[in-house]
């Protein structure tokens, strides 16, 4: 199985084979422990729980639930697998090195929050003109309601919260492996800002992860 919790670093460069400059965002892959193994005939459906990162203090009931994989993990997450994997059981440890230079990954992350946005910054509206007759209302979005029915329709684009939204990134490509420092380089974009937590996962696997 091919998934991992990472951290996100930050951004850098390396030289590829065959010269070019490649730019990638580094994530921090420290181990995962599976902390559960879910089938179809005692689940309904086949996956993979996976804890990471160390706790401080866990309460009672997840220290129940991590109690025979003997893990203190703060993290966990569910990947969807296609089938049982024989080779994993739980306790079991996944490093960096479940990927390889080359693989395709999908990832999961958290958008940066943008706050409160306007119409502008939000959909890309056009503002009104600024001379003859603009009145100074040139980011204002203008008239929102209809002559019929006489109200606002359901998912009107209007100025409110934007960003801060779980995001997935399909068909990205591992560009660096580093097992011993447990880093994973990606080429592409990786969304969420440094230090927010990025979920990992090879093409080949379906579903989303939780």
């Amino acid at each position: 199985m091919k998934a991992l919790i990472t951290r996100k670093i930050g951004m850098t460069s390396i030289m590829m084979e065959d010269g070019v400059v490649c730019p990638i965002t580094l994530l921090s892959a420290q181990p995962n422990t599976v902390t559960q193994i879910k089938t179809v005939d005692v689940d309904g459906y086949n996956a993979i729980q996976v804890g990471a990162e160390e706790a401080k203090k866990v309460n009672k009931t997840l220290l129940g639930h991590l109690k025979p994989s003997k893990a203190n993990s703060k993290i966990i997450r569910e990947f969807r697998l296609n089938d049982t994997d024989p080779d994993l059981s739980v306790g079991a440890q996944l490093t960096a090195e479940v990927f390889s230079i080359g693989d395709k990954v999908n990832v999961q992350g958290t958008s940066k929050g943008k706050g409160f946005a306007g119409t502008i910054k939000r959909h890309n509206f056009h503002r009104q003109r600024k001379t003859h007759g603009g009145k100074g209302n040139t980011r204002k979005p203008g008239s929102i309601g209809s002559m019929y029915p006489q109200h606002i329709f359901k998912g009107k684009r209007m100025a409110g919260r934007m960003g801060h939204e779980t995001v997935s990134v399909m068909n990205l490509e591992v560009a660096l492996v580093d097992v011993e420092n447990n880093l994973i380089g990606i080429k592409g974009a990786v969304p969420g800002p440094r230090k927010s937590l990025v979920l990992v996962k090879s093409n080949e696997m379906t579903g989303k992860a939780k």
